[in-house]
């Protein structure tokens, strides 16, 4: 019976916890978007003339510009 003296206060403060950590993850903005990361995975943001997707881009017969042409 003298576990419950500590062990109610210590859930009630545990629980007064959890309800701040709540609030103040709304106020701070933390469930604002919810669906934006995941769409974001989905679009490419970058800039569309890197390296990689130069070279993807170009066609068989083009070389890019830093690239030598090959030595016989």
């Amino acid at each position: 019976m003298s576990a419950l003296y500590i062990l109610i206060p210590v859930a009630l403060l545990l629980v007064g916890f959890a309800i701040w950590l709540f609030f103040w993850a709304v106020d701070s903005g933390q469930y604002d978007d919810l669906e934006g990361p995941a769409h974001s995975i989905l679009f490419d943001d970058e800039d569309p003339m890197h390296k990689a997707g130069v070279e993807q881009a170009q066609k068989p017969d083009e070389r890019p510009d830093n690239q030598e042409p090959p030595r016989a």
